[in-house]
């Protein structure tokens, strides 16, 4: 009888430092942050159109609701599509912005956007993210008169065009390793424009002869210029695609262009490196917004 008493004892005891163990684990569980705290990010699928074709988009919106939101429109590069700018736009939306990501007509064959590949240019892309740029600006909670471009690598330079043709619009341009170096590779791929193939194949993907036509159509350098707001250019030294001569280039041609030079980043940020820049694009955003 004393060992089945004394077994008890031991069960109770046992079972309250048990207690004592679970109740001081949770009295000292952080406290949420209040970046914890906010509301998650809001997001939705909005088609939009464009000379004709439909244009797949998706909408990163702020967790708390506003009647009207700056707005960053995020355009991607060759050969690649809207899912490559989905992180930057969710970090946007966090911060308050209205982010919305997008496929090119015939940006890539993996394309949600309606159109060919072998229709697609420089050009053609650029007057996609002007009508997309139109389409949003009509939305209710669009502040129309805060419109920022953001643009990867091709995508970059298409943001880079758009602004100079239409700078009283454009609030701020934010460009990540931009590819100006594309007008170049054409000239060297030919000798003139009657020398472009019907087709051609360009880093593993078959181009129409529009593609080079257009690019060699103009001088990027000629234009950006136009654009005479505040840039931000984030652009790797390690870039083999893209020099990085091509965007100190030109952050002189700019009348006022911060160029952030990414130590040991390639074509395309990952990891730490995309936070740095995030970072960079985030402090740019907020200085530029009213």
């Amino acid at each position: 009888m004393k060992k089945v008493l004394a077994l008890l004892m031991m069960l109770v005891l046992s079972a309250g430092l048990l207690a004592g163990c679970g109740e001081g684990t949770a009295s000292a569980a952080p406290t949420p942050s209040p970046a914890e705290s906010t509301p998650p990010v809001r997001s939705e699928e909005l088609w939009l159109e464009s000379e004709g074709k439909k244009v797949y988009g998706k909408m990163y919106l702020p967790g708390e609701e506003k009647d009207s939101y700056p707005l960053v429109i995020l355009s991607h590069g060759f050969n690649s599509s809207s899912m490559l700018n989905e992180g930057y736009a969710e970090s946007f939306a966090k911060e308050g912005y209205a982010a919305y990501v997008f496929d090119f007509c015939g940006g890539s064959p993996s394309s949600k956007s309606e159109g060919e590949v072998t229709d697609m240019s420089v050009l053609t892309e650029a007057q996609d993210l002007m009508n997309v740029m139109d389409s949003l600006k009509e939305l209710d909670y669009i502040d129309g008169s805060q419109v920022f471009l953001f643009g990867l690598s091709q995508g970059g330079f298409v943001s880079a065009y758009t602004a100079a043709q239409r700078p009283d619009e454009v609030k701020g341009l934010i460009l990540f390793y931009p590819a100006f170096v594309l007008q170049e590779n054409c000239w060297k791929n030919h000798s003139s424009v009657d020398d472009i193939p019907e087709t051609e194949e360009m880093m593993g993907v078959t181009v129409g002869a529009i593609y080079s036509r257009d690019a060699m159509s103009f001088d990027i350098y000629d234009e950006i210029g136009k654009y005479t707001g505040d840039v931000l250019i984030c652009h790797g030294d390690k870039d083999t695609m893209v020099d990085l001569s091509y965007s100190e280039r030109a952050a002189e041609v700019y009348e006022n262009a911060e160029l952030k030079v990414i130590k040991y980043g390639e074509h395309g940020f990952q990891g730490k490196l995309a936070r740095e820049a995030t970072e960079y694009a985030v402090e740019y955003l907020k200085a530029h917004t009213d």
